[in-house]
């Protein structure tokens, strides 16, 4: 038997009871006896032959003619395994090529900046069983976490499934985006992220300009040719006192910033507080947020609401979210979404009042009066724009027809 080049023996990716979609692999170099694979797999009886091709290709294509591979496989699409080896060869030998899968057609559509983005679910960058078919819950955006979901034993492995994901996985016409690490860890994710059909990058703990300046220099230096003209929006998470001071500076710092969040559980650590249901205590620095993000014109979003299983305390969080301003709100559970949705989006009583505003204002205009009513109450132009902009987000989401309420 060949014996071993000697190296630590390690194992990337997931296995073990409960885990699917995904699978476990090790490798050892060897100085000669070509190529060993010990593949362990549910599906082995009917894919065995095509998964042994695929490592082949990717071995070759990576020069590696001897070597003995070990797979615990739980039923790991394609571009899973593919990134677990890669992840598992350049830990081995180091490369600067990479072994890109093709990009799935479905997934080629773009965002904008004006896109409203009501939830945006997290989904752990290092675990495939909750990514595969997240996009049918439809929230606004899907975000492939490398910061706090992933231990940082992990975090190098996760980059190589998240951008495969990015590259394969089904969207389902969500805003793709993904929170990198806090820097300088979250430059070097960048890699792994630019070029690779990402929406938004989320910028975790942003505290200054400065931190946005260095991300887009690298998002400049790395995108090709291909995609230049395709922006990367970007939205800064605020979780600090120091970053809710900056606010401002760090919402005008980049046309390219679209939304900025804030989250709490660090805000409350930082000041040396504890998060309660009320929200008191973040009461200064969520309106400070908001107030920076309606200057600039961008969109305020929201913390994400913790106790899962408190579907009435998420409603009234999400309403007291929306009374101060914020535009939308993170969710880490599907079941989240659509009350999330529900309570951002406009109501029909809100909806008819904004179309009657509308419309007695447009019938004062025909008329030639400097002065609008609507029955005994006077109307002046911030309460029209806000009726105006109330309709056009209604009619974006369906809810509502251009000439009047469904």
């Amino acid at each position: 038997m060949a014996k071993p080049v000697e190296k630590d023996k390690i194992f990337f990716g997931n296995s073990g009871p409960g885990v699917r979609s995904d699978c476990q692999v090790n490798m050892e170099l060897l100085t000669k006896g070509g190529l060993e694979i010990d593949l362990n797999s549910k599906v082995s009886s009917m894919y065995g032959k095509s998964i042994r091709e695929m490592l082949k290709d990717i071995l070759g294509f990576f020069d590696i003619k001897n070597a003995r591979i070990t797979i615990q496989d739980s039923g790991a699409l394609p571009f899973v395994l593919l990134a677990r080896m890669e992840a598992m060869i350049k830990y081995h030998v180091g490369s600067e090529k990479e072994y890109l899968p093709e990009m799935l057609t479905e997934n080629l559509y773009k965002s904008t900046k004006e896109r409203f983005r009501f939830s945006r679910l997290y989904l752990p960058g290092n675990s495939p069983s909750l990514m595969l078919n997240a996009g049918v819950h439809q929230p606004g955006g899907l975000i492939l976490d490398l910061e706090d979901s992933v231990s940082s034993e992990k975090k190098n492995e996760a980059r190589f499934l998240v951008r495969n994901a990015l590259r394969q996985l089904d969207f389902m016409g969500t805003e793709r985006m993904v929170r990198i690490n806090q820097f300088p860890l979250g430059l070097e994710d960048l890699a792994f992220i630019v070029n690779h059909n990402v929406h938004l990058i989320l910028v975790p703990k942003c505290e200054g300009p400065d931190q946005i300046l260095q991300l887009e220099k690298e998002i400049s230096r790395l995108t090709e040719p291909a995609v230049k003209d395709d922006p990367i929006f970007i939205m800064p998470i605020i979780e600090s006192a120091l970053g809710v001071e900056n606010a401002f500076e760090i919402a005008v710092s980049s046309k390219n910033i679209v939304a900025m969040a804030i989250g709490l559980e660090d805000y409350t650590a930082d000041i040396g507080v504890r998060r309660t249901a009320r929200g008191d205590e973040s009461l200064y620095a969520r309106t400070r947020l908001i107030n920076a993000c309606k200057a600039v014109g961008i969109q305020p979003i929201d913390s994400v609401f913790s106790d899962v299983g408190d579907m009435e305390g998420l409603k009234e969080a999400v309403r007291k979210s929306r009374s101060l301003g914020f535009e939308g709100m993170g969710c880490i559970h599907p079941r989240q979404i659509q009350v999330i949705h529900e309570e951002f989006q406009p109501g029909m009583n809100e909806l008819n009042k904004a179309a009657r505003i509308v419309e007695a204002f447009e019938k004062a205009k025909k008329d030639g009066l400097g002065v609008v009513s609507l029955g005994t109450k006077m109307i002046d132009a911030p309460v029209v724009k806000r009726a105006q902009k109330t309709i056009n987000l209604a009619v974006s989401l369906g809810l509502l027809q251009r000439n009047g309420a469904k």
